[in-house]
């Protein structure tokens, strides 16, 4: 980001920041339940329209809200200057019954032209300022500076009291309806700017959605940033009055030292976090700066193995997400302090495994690659082999450390089910790792390498919906006993869909077209070595050669075995000439087999196939001219050559998923 850009960032949300505290506040305003349904609805409506006028605020763009922040400006100079006229009138001793109990200080003359002198000067500052936030330029604006001194006049030619009552009275009736009538010509502009945001708003959803409309807004209002700078300076506004009590209350017991206690200091955290989570809008606070700490701890992570894929940046998002979910699903906000605490920190626990996985799904894609393509630097291997040992070892510390200190309850179970979940993925991909390792060291194909890959990845899945599952009836006996919210079971409707129903689905799918695949493998006649070396040719998958065996199609084309197969999982015909692959089961071997280009082996006869009777002979290489092997051969010829483990590693990690 250019530096103007980072200024114009830095300055919208300097500008928004407030409208977040008026909304808080007005959030957290109590009532009085002893006052009656009309005083309810009163003080609701209030909150009500308070929240809508700052939301409107908040959404409206820089110039709008320089002009809003200008007008409340001289709002508050207009109320100042009417009231410096009401204390100055009403009592003679201005500076004793005003400023000596408001600031502690006597700048102000008690009396003669030294109070009069004075208060005209405070005047003309309150005139000019007010008149200049307003941009007021017509000829009204000496009438109102001439207004604001009637006050002083009358105080100056020592009228008696009810006049300059009456003058300060008037004088305060014409500066509010002169407020009045400018911000009556300005409504006009405020309605046409939010009206523009409104149609702006609603054109973007016309167009590209309900999506792509509040990321738009999300970005242009910086709304993260906002409650990033909210919550932080709200902290900070929170512990500099609690360390001022700290330093009172010390100062009282005789304890007064310059520097806090350890104790002091754990204690004043608590407080501090507890503030920090009280209502909705200071959750979304926290999970600004949770998104923000997520975000920087991704991109370390990604930067330290390597990898540069953009969704593993996502980390940003989804931790703050679970967690404003997660305080949702708690009813965090909602709590008393001593348990807020606590069930603050059960919630951390949970995001913290969530985050554990996502990391380790960082980490295995890049593991996978490296143990694919055969990198044999040891610098490159160290980074990743290093976070996924740490990820099993952290998960094992946690688990631990928590049995220790807590009792067995719904909120140990689950955290503990998840870093178990989290072992064994580690140990999966590891395992996996391994086996491409393996695969790697020797020039001869490993064909048994897919079986193995899939059995250890389809233990992991199996494992992974069988906690799942255990995982759902936790929280049903949550819900049901503990502590049930619509949230909750909104939640383990999408658990039960994604994480069970959709998992079981895939897994069954994917063994379905393996078990096919292996049947329709078997079934071709396979070539031994002995009669490969007289065809002299390679694989037209993985253009490797044949080591030890080959499997035939009908169509008398060639392959590895283990190549076939993995092509039968997408499509069930040939790569070569696109026919169906399948073998009848009273079909015998033939003796007989073409090359990859069409041509049938010299001195070989091909061997007659028995044809039932009443049926027509099928004819070999029947293609037509269109569906002819010249153009797929091309094709082929024309796709860049992967080896073997490459492709092994997209077929598990789609099995995996």
């Amino acid at each position: 980001m250019a530096a103007p850009q980072r200024v114009r960032a830095v300055l919208d949300v300097s500008l928004r920041v407030p409208s977040v505290f008026v909304i808080d506040a007005i959030l957290n305003s109590s009532h009085d339940d002893s006052a009656g349904l009309l005083a309810f609805l009163l003080h609701a409506s209030l909150r009500l329209l308070g929240v809508l006028a700052s939301t409107v605020v908040l959404m409206l763009s820089r110039r709008a809200l320089f002009k809003v922040y200008m007008i409340t400006m001289a709002l508050i100079v207009a109320a100042s200057s009417v009231l410096v006229n009401y204390y100055a009138t009403m009592h003679l001793n201005f500076h004793r019954a005003y400023h000596s109990v408001a600031f502690g200080v006597d700048f102000l003359p008690q009396n003669g032209p030294s109070l009069w002198m004075t208060l005209t000067i405070l005047q003309l500052f309150f005139g000019i300022g007010f008149l200049t936030l307003l941009e007021v330029q017509s000829v009204y604006s000496q009438l109102i500076i001439l207004d604001l001194l009637i006050p002083v006049v009358g105080l100056i030619l020592e009228l008696p009291i009810l006049v300059q009552q009456v003058l300060v009275s008037i004088s305060g009736l014409v500066v509010v309806g002169f407020t009045i009538v400018c911000l009556s010509s300005r409504f006009k502009w405020f309605y046409y700017s939010t009206r523009y945001t409104v149609l702006l708003l609603k054109q973007m959803y016309r167009i590209y959605g309900l999506q792509l409309m509040i990321e738009d807004a999300w970005k242009k209002i910086h709304f993260p940033d906002v409650l990033r700078v909210f919550w932080l300076s709200r902290l900070a506004t929170q512990a500099v009055f609690l360390i001022y009590l700290f330093r009172m209350s010390a100062s009282e017991t005789g304890e007064a030292t310059y520097f806090i206690h350890w104790h002091d200091i754990w204690e004043l955290f608590c407080n501090l976090i507890i503030s920090g989570c009280d209502s909705t809008l200071t959750v979304l606070g926290m999970s600004a700066v949770i998104s923000s700490i997520a975000h920087y701890l991704g991109l370390g992570i990604l930067a330290f193995i390597g990898s540069t894929e953009e969704e593993d940046k996502r980390l940003g998002f989804v931790a703050p997400v679970l967690f404003f979910i997660l305080a949702l699903q708690t009813g965090l906000s909602g709590l008393k302090p001593e348990d807020r605490l606590v069930r603050l920190c059960r919630n951390m626990c949970l995001l913290l495994t969530a985050i554990l996985h996502f990391i380790h799904g960082m980490t295995d894609p890049v593991l996978m690659s490296l143990s694919a393509s055969h990198v044999s630097s040891f610098r490159r291997h160290f980074p990743v082999l290093f976070v996924s040992v740490c990820l099993f070892m952290f998960s094992v510390l946690l688990s631990c450390f928590l049995w220790h200190y807590y009792a067995l309850n719904t909120w140990l179970f689950a955290v503990t089910a998840f870093c178990v979940e989290l072992c064994l993925k580690v140990i999966v991909s590891l395992t996996v790792y391994t086996l491409f390792m393996i695969d790697g060291y020797y020039s001869v194909l490993w064909e048994r390498l897919d079986d193995y890959v899939y059995h250890v990845r389809s233990t992991g899945n199996i494992i992974e919906f069988i906690f799942g599952v255990i995982m759902f009836g936790n929280g049903a006996y949550t819900m049901m006993f503990e502590s049930g919210s619509k949230i909750r079971a909104c939640m383990m409707c999408l658990h039960a869909y994604f994480n069970i129903y959709l998992q079981a689905r895939n897994g069954w799918k994917t063994f379905i077209n393996r078990r096919t695949a292996v049947k329709k493998i078997n079934s071709l006649p396979e070539v031994k070595l002995s009669e490969l070396r007289e065809i002299d040719d390679v694989c037209a998958i993985c253009y490797q050669e044949f080591q030890t065996s080959a499997r035939v199609t009908p169509c008398h084309h060639y392959f590895h075995a283990l190549c076939l197969r993995k092509w039968l999982y997408i499509q069930d015909t040939c790569p070569m000439c696109h026919q169906k692959v399948y073998v009848e089961e009273d079909l015998k071997d033939t003796a007989s087999f073409s090359n990859n280009n069409g041509f049938i082996v010299l001195n070989e006869e091909p061997v007659q196939v028995p044809v039932e009777e009443g049926a027509e002979p099928e004819l070999e290489n029947s293609l037509s001219e269109d569906e002819s092997s010249e153009g797929d051969e091309e094709e082929w010829n024309s796709q860049p050559r992967t080896s073997t483990a490459e492709e092994s590693v997209n077929d598990t990690d789609s099995m995996g998923d």
